[in-house]
């Protein structure tokens, strides 16, 4: 059977998280790649290689929040400018620690954001993703 999810992006400021999604992520069998970054720049630097061709374009991007230099919110406003042909068809996931109401709040009027869930991922909560994105 083919992977629902060929590419996904990780987007979070701490190794050990990063780390942790990651294997996460490769242990379900309908998810394909995955791809980490350490921060809100490097993000968009990934993106702008997908537009270039020499990165995969995430079909899914999971996005932390609370990182320095550039939070979750400031990615999704630069992401907002880029190319539509290569954002198109992203889903985008806050995944975070916040227990923020006004996180939640926020997500939910942002039109980049198709989810909010709550840090650690587990295979249940990758198939509730499938279910409901995909």
């Amino acid at each position: 059977m083919n992977a629902l999810v060929n590419c996904v992006l990780l987007i979070d400021d701490d190794k050990a998280t990063n780390f942790f999604n990651e294997r996460v992520v490769t242990r379900h069998k309908d998810f394909c790649q995955v791809n980490t970054v350490q921060s809100g720049l490097a993000a968009l630097d990934y993106l702008n290689a997908v537009e270039k061709n020499t990165a995969i374009k995430p079909d899914l991007i999971f996005l932390d929040i609370n990182m320095p230099a550039m939070n979750g919110w400031e990615f999704l406003v630069e992401f907002s400018k880029l190319n539509p042909g290569i954002t198109k068809d992203i889903k985008i996931i806050l995944l975070s620690t916040s227990s923020n109401p006004d996180d939640v709040r926020e997500s939910a009027k942002n039109h980049s954001v198709d989810d909010f869930i709550n840090k650690p991922l587990s295979l249940d909560l990758l198939d509730n993703v499938l279910r409901n994105h995909f």
